[in-house]
């Protein structure tokens, strides 16, 4: 059964968290990796720099569909866990388990992993002598300890990176701007056939990878003030500002540098930023580049172990996943996800985390929009106080694309695929097995946070 939104449960969580900082875990676990490196793998798969901004632009209608979809869902049960949560509730229980698994290896690990890794090739760009796994793996235990700490401190620290983040952006297009007159013309071509390509679908799995993190704040709804109010807001402001810096930078990585050099590199960035700026000005941005990705793997830390949290408190068998100490985070969960992290870092190429990133979270988004289509038609004796804006056509293409990206994936990325399709077979004999030990699970999510409408 859903859990009604007039419900206010004790010995919650504290719900410390506003409008702002919501919206800039958003941003921040959306912003990181896959902006700075995949417009050269785009190039490869796509082949022409007018289908790779049609593919960004693509991407970005299609999260804030999602996006729009999640505030729904996440203003009704507002809990932390996220996919898990929504499905759990609107499902099975094991579809919400086997969703909690995938956010943990595919959802939050690997994406940690593949963002330490682009931090540690940037600031091997810059300091020769720096192995990049070792710098990513230093980043992760230090940011896991930070937010294993306080709450407080952690959202402090997150919202001072993304601040920085955004406006470095905002510095670089700007900057762009006023030194592309003297950039050689015709480098954008109009997208022609080639968006019909199996290739323009692998290119969008590579951009919902960079797009990835617009239900950010659902995870921490059993944290946020005003929940009913203040997650569909977060949701849809943070998306709408992630695409627009997207398509702006990709224009300037795009018309800034020469096709035939970025094509198939992973730090286009920093080869912007020189072809723009020259060597020097093009290390201090490419340095800033570096401290954004430092964002990206803040946020992902702070947002995932909420998932596996919830979990501990759902499953007598997982309950050493909620161990909070006094006003820190869940710090079992926390270093769970940073030990995965790390083992990705140190045994995946970055290419081979982004596919199998992209193809199963794409089919997790996937499940998790149609059961906004569900959830009205099984309970519509629930409070609704946000409703999809354009229902059904929103979450209706979402739908439909992430299907579309899916199939051409299979067909084209077999191994990944695979890999993705054995993450949650995985999942699913870990639900047997904890069902097993632990017996049926505790519905509700008691203790992960309040559904009162404010506070």
């Amino acid at each position: 059964m859903p859990i009604p939104p007039d419900k206010v449960q004790t010995g919650a969580i504290p719900r410390r968290l506003g409008l702002f900082t919501a919206t800039m875990v958003v941003v921040a676990s959306m912003i990181g990796t896959g902006v700075f490196t995949t417009t050269g793998l785009l190039l490869t798969e796509i082949g022409s720099s007018g289908g790779v901004l049609l593919a960004w632009l693509v991407g970005g209608v299609l999260a804030l569909c999602g996006a729009l979809s999640y505030g729904e869902l996440a203003a009704c049960i507002c809990c932390n866990g996220g996919e898990y949560r929504f499905l759990s509730d609107i499902f099975h229980p094991s579809v919400g388990f086997v969703a909690g698994w995938v956010s943990l290896v595919v959802g939050f690990s690997a994406p940690i992993a593949a963002s330490a890794l682009a931090f540690g090739i940037y600031l091997q760009a810059l300091v020769p002598g720096v192995p990049p796994i070792a710098a990513g793996a230093v980043l992760v235990v230090l940011l896991a300890a930070l937010h294993a700490s306080r709450v407080t401190l952690g959202a402090w620290v997150q919202n001072g990176f993304t601040a920085a983040k955004v406006g470095l952006i905002l510095v670089f297009v700007v900057g762009a701007a006023i030194m592309l007159p003297g950039i050689p013309q015709g480098r954008v071509a109009a997208p022609g056939p080639e968006i019909w390509s199996p290739g323009f679908a692998v290119g969008l799995i590579f951009v919902a990878f960079a797009y990835s993190g617009w239900n950010g704040a659902a995870y921490l709804s059993g944290e946020i003030r005003r929940p009913h109010r203040y997650l569909p807001l977060a949701l849809g402001l943070g998306t709408i500002l992630v695409m627009l810096l997207y398509l702006g930078l990709n224009t300037v990585f795009l018309v800034g540098t020469d096709p035939d050099q970025v094509t198939g590199s992973v730090e286009i960035g920093h080869l912007a930023a020189i072809s723009l700026f020259g060597q020097s000005a093009g290390a201090v941005l490419s340095s800033f580049i570096a401290l954004a990705l430092v964002s990206s793997v803040s946020a992902m830390i702070m947002v995932g172990p909420r998932v596996y949290e919830a979990m501990g408190h759902d499953y007598r068998v997982l309950r050493f996943l909620r161990l909070r100490p006094g006003s820190g985070g869940p710090v079992v969960s926390i270093a769970l996800q940073a030990v995965l992290a790390i083992l990705m870092l140190l045994t995946l190429s970055f290419d081979e985390l982004l596919m199998y990133i992209g193809f199963t979270l794409s089919a997790s988004a996937a499940l998790t929009v149609a059961g906004v289509f569900v959830h009205r038609r099984r309970h519509p004796e629930v409070a609704r106080p946000y409703r999809t804006w354009g229902y059904p056509v929103t979450p209706g293409l979402f739908i439909l694309f992430a299907a579309w990206m899916i199939a051409h994936s299979v067909a084209q990325r077999p191994l990944e695929a695979l890999l993705g399709a054995a993450t949650i077979g995985v999942g699913l004999v870990l639900y047997l097995i904890v069902k097993g030990i632990g017996g049926k699970p505790k519905s509700g999510g008691s203790d992960v946070g309040d559904t009162s409408p404010s506070r």
